[in-house]
């Protein structure tokens, strides 16, 4: 049966063709090996596939069966991005030791992702939930091809015997099996997971847990009044896992209602809640989540510049959150309060949405436990789609998803323009498909018509900048004055960690002793990205390539080399009796940049070998006509305190082989064009693009 979805299958449309490379049989006919080169069109968004520059993907496959020992051996890996993607898998078919009319089933799997063009985490997500759609698809396929097996009068196949003389030899010390009857697999014996088993049995399947007795039911009002309509099933699987929590955990109990969430966000399978909701409990006591709502109050910027807020309920008594996205002004906010300001923030909404599901549970008399969001994207453009904001969106939102599950219960997204789907293609991936189904979009003013915004808010609490008539009193957002910016070094003395790891890194720049960074390039044609402000002063930015790597920075206190300071980081890696031209080469035209500037730009490497990103002090030039200093070189050199330039930067390699798209692939890491900056400039050169926003 299994062989029969060769060369390829109906019920897996992503299985394209396959064609077999290598076969072996034994003499004796006991042993038979088949590698087969299969094509694979992978569910991932166009995007990811467009960076890459594949539309399919290739695996390997080697069946091992053996007729004499009666297993079949299943092993696969990857052939293509097998230097940055590594995916073994190995399933195997069995005998039953205790009883042979049982035939086995196991499954494993890893995955290690070295790199992938800056989407490692996306590519773990598309990964994961196609191997867990391929487990619950198996039983189905193998159930397809046996059923028409029978339906061809096929019922069982012939336990294999030796040859003749074979057979003569060992018969007087072998005695031969009774031959197994036709496999039948029940509904119940699938169980899901990454480490898969399963017992296929024709005659009885493993006994389903039992509904509960009458002494650990809950009481009928109690569930009508707070947690809303549960089979029996389910109410036996909150009971036991509250009573586990009870015996097992040592701090507080979570209610009821958010131990259902936890179970209704892995469809009730109560190993799976208990790990990812013993996970959450430890999360919370470590960060000391269930008291953020007490004892944090969110900074001014947040307050003045976070277009978000709660606002009303809807229709169905939801408590409304109103986020006006396309307002907001993401880089601005990161830059400001850093992520973990910004995560505790989201986390605080979080908590918030929890006690008004509790209060509107008591004031509508039925159990709320999800909110409704209301998203507006007028005003999003490509400032939105900068790269590290949409990374630390992507970070913010796996938070969110592992530690409140099942707590959005709708999201009307308005309003959204052409820019949207490619923002879409990038969250998408890290979104849980029941959470996704929860998602409607709105394009233009498609809001206002049927089937709109109405079927689900009242018309009297539609905000005013939506064309309603209530007051929202949501802030407005706005650009986050740059004069608010703060350096690495000064974000990270939060009293909280959320994270380990910060996206960017502050660095000082002296008159003689620049800030460099070493980037190590393997394959030519690699992508070199960058993006950094200039905190205070002028600097001049430079790029430089040398076939040798410089010899690493001292940390003496006589040698210039490494400078540690309270507002950063001063680096030097070119050494001083390197020449240009000679030991190293200038592979662009040197940048100027002005303090208050910011700073986005890519290159494309031509060359393997070592790159060099240097920000140098920019001094300013003498007058050629006059001895006098004009006012504007007297004004910048009181602006420059000691000669010294304060930048924060970050940088990201998308080095590939298989890299075959354009410069445009890559418009996401690019925040230059923006509604909100009051001016922007542009320089490119044939190999690289740099934008400045004043």
């Amino acid at each position: 049966a299994y062989e029969r979805r060769f060369p390829t299958c109906p019920l897996i449309p992503m299985f394209v063709a396959s064609d077999t490379v290598n076969e072996y049989k034994s003499e004796d006919e006991a042993i038979h090996v088949i590698e087969r080169r299969c094509k694979l069109d992978i569910d991932a968004p166009r995007l990811l596939k467009k960076i890459a520059g594949v539309d399919y993907v290739y695996f390997v496959q080697k069946n091992s069966l053996n007729r004499r020992e009666r297993t079949l051996h299943i092993e696969a890996y990857n052939e293509t991005f097998s230097n940055r993607v590594i995916i073994n898998e190995h399933c195997c078919y069995t005998v039953h030791p205790d009883n042979e009319d049982w035939t086995c089933f196991e499954q494993s799997a890893s995955l290690d992702i070295k790199s992938f063009f800056g989407f490692e985490s996306t590519v773990e997500k598309i990964a994961m939930k196609q191997y867990t759609s391929n487990i619950k698809k198996g039983k189905e396929i193998i159930e397809y091809y046996l059923k028409q097996l029978e339906e061809e009068g096929i019922t069982f196949v012939p336990r294999w015997t030796p040859p003749v003389a074979c057979k003569l030899e060992s018969s007087t010390s072998h005695a031969r099996r009774p031959v197994s009857p036709a496999i039948n697999i029940p509904d119940s014996a699938t169980k899901e997971g990454l480490n898969n088993k399963e017992i296929l049995n024709t005659s009885s399947s493993p006994s389903e847990p039992t509904a509960g007795t009458p002494d650990d039911k809950l009481d009928a009002d109690y569930i009508k009044r707070y947690l809303g309509d549960l089979t029996p099933m389910q109410e036996s699987c909150l009971i036991r896992l509250r009573q586990w929590l009870q015996e097992t955990h040592k701090g507080k109990i979570p209610k009821d209602e958010h131990i259902l969430r936890f179970l209704r966000a892995r469809d009730f399978n109560i190993d799976k809640a208990r790990e990812i909701l013993c996970q959450s409990l430890t999360w919370r006591k470590q960060h000391q989540v269930d008291y953020i709502l007490d004892t944090w109050n969110p900074p001014q910027v947040l307050q003045d510049y976070y277009a978000g807020g709660w606002h009303h309920h809807d229709k169905d008594g939801r408590p409304l959150y109103v986020l006006r996205l396309g307002q907001m002004d993401t880089k601005g906010l990161v830059r400001a309060l850093g992520e973990e300001a910004l995560l505790r923030y989201v986390l605080s909404i979080n908590e918030e949405g929890l006690r008004r599901c509790e209060e509107n549970t008591k004031v509508f008399g039925r159990p709320i436990s999800s909110w409704t969001c209301l998203v507006d994207l007028e005003g999003l453009n490509m400032r939105h789609l900068w790269r590290p904001g949409v990374k630390a969106l992507l970070r913010i939102i796996e938070v969110v998803e592992a530690n409140y599950p099942e707590t959005l219960g709708r999201l009307l997204i308005l309003r959204a323009p052409r820019v949207f789907p490619v923002l879409w293609t990038l969250v998408s991936p890290f979104i849980d498909d029941n959470t996704r189904k929860k998602f409607l979009i709105y394009a233009g003013n498609d809001y206002q018509g049927p089937g709109g915004l109405l079927d689900y808010i009242d018309k009297e609490i539609i905000p005013d900048f939506l064309g309603g008539e209530c007051m929202c009193e949501v802030p407005e957002g706005g650009l986050v004055p740059k004069s608010l910016y703060r350096t690495a070094e000064e974000l990270e003395n939060e009293d909280i960690k959320l994270w380990t790891e910060t996206i960017y890194q502050s660095a000082s720049v002296f008159k003689g002793a620049p800030h460099e960074v070493l980037i190590q390039i393997v394959d030519a044609s690699s992508v070199i990205t960058w993006d950094f402000d200039v905190c205070k002063g002028d600097i001049v930015f430079n790029i430089f390539h040398s076939k040798r790597a410089p010899q690493p920075p001292k940390k003496d206190s006589l040698g210039a080399h490494s400078i540690t300071s309270p507002g950063g980081n001063n680096v030097q890696l070119i050494d001083k009796v390197w020449q240009l031209g000679r030991d190293y080469s200038m592979v662009e035209s040197p940048l100027i940049c002005k303090e208050g500037e910011s700073v986005q730009g890519s290159h494309v490497t031509r060359w393997p070998g070592f790159y060099i990103l240097q920000w140098k002090f920019h001094s300013m030039p003498a007058c050629a006509t006059t001895s006098l200093p004009r006012v504007d070189d007297v004004l910048a050199s009181l602006q420059v305190s000691s000669h010294k330039c304060k930048v924060m930067y970050y940088t990201e390699v998308i080095g590939s082989e298989d890299f075959r798209g354009s410069m445009t692939s890559l418009e996401s890491s690019h925040s230059g064009f923006s509604q909100l900056s009051a001016a922007t400039t542009s320089s490119s050169q044939s190999h690289s693009s740099s934008m400045i926003s004043r």
